[in-house]
């Protein structure tokens, strides 16, 4: 029997822990592994998410990493990959430039397949593309595979997001030594937590690169400097735009899916309603599964067709209501809202049964990061929100955190890092060319830099866009925001290396 276990490579990312309000029935509570940008049931594609779309030519190679950065222990090195094409590069004699795009935190192949923008600038500028991937994710592990690197929080423990940026940071270093290009300018590209890697990356290292685009970047959603439930609230907004019946009617299922699953033989009934291939243990797995799908649908929410995260149609948020509505009045809730999950869940029709186990055999390297140093709060609101009411409740991340880890959070330590509640100041007095591209259905968006902060640190942002969707390829559907987006994009990159040449034409021969 066909099942989503054939989804391999979890590609885990931003995960959360549980939120419970005093008193609430833990079914009630958000996943310990929360909204992500790809699902727990995304796979891996090369064929950059959309049908027909181009395949990019890349050589791989590994480069031997220094371990630990910012000590003189004596650790064994590591190889990290990175992919690499200088088809279009015009040289170190002409000062060609380095598009490098900052791994996030999985397989750098996959992120390669899916940022068509930076292919598609290399040719106009004659840039060298550049992808390393992320310690400890992909083929970049230390001790030598999965199984040491994970072992424990004592070989976890140089999985940061300061220890990632320097490894970029050299890796840039040796790589232009090595090809007398230490004059050739390099501009970072980023999406989600590849895009938080590089604006801090311009910041710490504006030696290394002269600019930075990041894409859905969400680097103000630490603390309380954003409203905790602003996330859930955007994916809400996302649906209630598309159907007010839609959105109250998934506001009313988590309460009869609860009392369903309290019933005698009713997890039974809710295994059998939603396809699934194992009994259920409890109403919440169910819950926390279906509350994901929406989290995604609303960040993966383009205007045409796409599997980045899952095999969907266009709008995909439309048509979801258009199934929970259609069947509203002759089916009850909770076949509607299978209807409209399977949008999301099997949009192909293939899979038979669906299977909810999440990573069986342990946890992953975001879980990690999460319990460490990327500490986001989210909540939920009990009116805005489509969502079971909850709040953030820190004890339980820190319960969760001792008990798999062995560690306590650090809530305070990105934002003494990279800046915090005087981050827009920091970036006026001190930052410059960073672009911060952001669309409003993308429930990160709400967690990112919205307002230009000076001339050269510029936000732009899309009513309609969705997740990262200016770095994805271009394509003949793209609305005409998109493109006016993407151009602004361009120029500025333009800019900043126009006043890069001009500043070094005295210095190097064009």
């Amino acid at each position: 029997m066909a099942n989503l276990e054939i989804f391999v490579s979890f590609l885990l990312i931003f995960s959360f822990f549980p939120r419970v309000l005093p008193g609430q029935n833990p079914s009630r509570r958000f996943s310990k592994h929360g909204p992500r940008f790809l699902g727990k049931f995304s796979f891996p594609t090369k064929n950059n998410g959309i049908i027909g779309a181009p395949q990019y030519r890349y050589e791989t190679r590994y480069f031997d990493q220094v371990l630990d950065h910012f000590s003189f222990s004596e650790l064994p090195n590591f190889r990290q990959r990175y992919l690499i094409n200088t088809d279009h590069w015009t040289g170190p004699d002409r000062l060609g430039p380095i598009f490098l795009y900052c791994g996030n935190e999985g397989d750098i192949e996959w992120f390669a397949a899916n940022t068509g923008l930076v292919w598609e600038l290399a040719p106009r500028f004659g840039a060298m593309v550049l992808f390393p991937e992320h310690r400890y994710y992909g083929a970049s592990m230390p001790y030598g595979n999965r199984e040491d690197a994970y072992k424990n929080a004592s070989t976890l423990s140089l999985l940061t997001t300061e220890q990632a940026i320097a490894d970029f940071a050299v890796l840039i270093t040796e790589l232009k030594r090595n090809l007398s290009a230490q004059a050739c300018p390099v501009v970072l590209f980023g999406g989600s937590y590849g895009g938080m890697l590089a604006a801090w990356m311009r910041l710490k290292y504006p030696h290394i690169a002269i600019g930075a685009l990041a894409s859905s970047a969400p680097v103000l959603q630490f603390e309380d400097i954003v409203p905790p439930e602003t996330f859930y609230d955007i994916v809400s907004n996302d649906f209630r735009r598309e159907s007010v019946s839609c959105f109250n009617t998934i506001k009313t299922s988590w309460d009869v899916i609860e009392l369903e699953g309290q019933r005698n033989n009713g997890l039974s009934h809710l295994t059998e309603t939603f396809r699934l291939c194992q009994k259920l243990d409890s109403a919440y797995d169910l819950s926390d599964w279906l509350s994901s799908a929406y989290s995604y649908l609303a960040m993966a929410d383009y205007p045409y067709p796409a599997d980045f995260l899952m095999p969907m149609p266009g709008n995909p948020i439309k048509e979801v209501c258009k199934k929970i509505d259609n069947c509203s009045d002759k089916t009850d809730i909770l076949e509607c809202i299978f209807e409209g999950v399977s949008v999301y869940y099997n949009y192909t029709g293939s899979v038979k049964c669906f299977n909810l186990d999440d990573d069986p055999h342990g946890v992953d390297g975001w879980n990690w990061q999460a319990c460490t140093e990327m500490i986001m709060p989210v909540s939920s609101s009990v009116n805005a929100s489509m969502f079971p009411a909850s709040d953030y409740d820190y004890r339980s991340d820190e319960k969760f955190c001792l008990e798999n880890y062995h560690v306590k959070p650090r809530p305070t330590w990105i934002t003494t890092e990279f800046g915090g509640h005087g981050f827009k100041k920091a970036l006026k007095d001190f930052g410059s060319n960073i672009i911060f591209s952001n669309g409003l259905l993308d429930p990160w968006s709400g967690g990112s830099v919205l307002e230009d902060v000076s001339d050269t640190i510029v936000a732009l942002v899309t009513e309609k866009g969705a997740h990262h969707l200016d770095l994805r390829p271009a394509t003949a559907d793209d609305p005409d925001w998109l493109v006016e987006q993407r151009e602004a994009e361009v120029d500025l990159i333009q800019d900043w290396l126009d006043e890069y040449y001009e500043k070094n034409k005295a210095v190097y021969s064009m």
